[in-house]
């Protein structure tokens, strides 16, 4: 398997998506999934002109963090463990899945031990699905609003799953959702939010995504191959 091509075809993809909307490439950011992926392999997407990569587990991070060059930006896209945020505070540059008050009451705490304000995502379930975490869209700004008091944390986008399909234009109806979601919390203007990233798209469906307003996508397959 050739990464270097396989992130070549993949950026091509992503570039040409942002030119059917009017955007540039550069405005989108590519994490590749490195989720069971061997650190030599995480290399070669970096080398190959990776910038971003994103983890599932934390002690699979724990694990291959000290072989990724320190310039890379890090991102946590699982489900985050309350009990875990301890041991990423300090090495994460974003978190895309805060979903609950609790874990959002432990990385406050957790950020302002360390002395940083932690950006975050909040993860949306906009299928409804109940096996996907995150929160509901007509609790969104219930939750936003909880989240005031916490002010190690900064709130700098929203993350969403669409529903797996082959298709990816049933993908899409999520999606414009979620972007239109996006820019009615951007226009709240609530403390501690900063909206710069809507971050929705995976290997099925990241060109839909990046046509109706994304500007992070989450690529593991294309990139890596069938490892999970």
């Amino acid at each position: 398997m050739d990464i270097r091509h396989n992130v070549k075809k993949v950026m091509e993809r992503i570039a040409e998506a942002a030119y059917r909307t009017g955007r540039h490439p550069d405005d989108i950011i590519l994490i590749a999934v490195t989720k069971s992926v061997k650190p030599n392999d995480i290399i070669s997407a970096i080398n190959a002109g990776v910038e971003h990569i994103g983890e599932n587990r934390v002690q699979e991070f724990l694990e291959k963090d000290g072989a990724i060059p320190g310039q890379v930006k890090r991102h946590f896209i699982g489900t985050l463990q309350t009990n875990k945020v301890k041991y990423i505070i300090d090495r994460m540059d974003l978190i895309h899945s805060l979903d609950r008050l609790t874990l959002a009451r432990e990385i406050n705490k957790r950020a302002a031990n360390v002395g940083r304000i932690m950006p975050v995502l909040i993860q949306v379930n906009i299928s409804r699905e109940e096996t996907k975490s995150g929160v509901l869209q007509e609790k969104l700004h219930e939750f936003i609003e909880e989240l005031a008091p916490f002010t190690h944390i900064q709130i700098k986008g929203l993350m969403a799953i669409a529903p797996f399909s082959e298709n990816s234009e049933e993908s899409r109806r999520y999606f414009a959702e979620m972007r239109n979601l996006y820019h009615e919390i951007d226009e709240k203007k609530y403390p501690n939010v900063d909206m710069e990233y809507l971050s929705m798209g995976m290997t099925n469906d990241f060109e839909a995504a990046v046509e109706e307003g994304s500007n992070i996508v989450r690529i593991g397959r294309a990139i890596f191959g069938e490892r999970y």
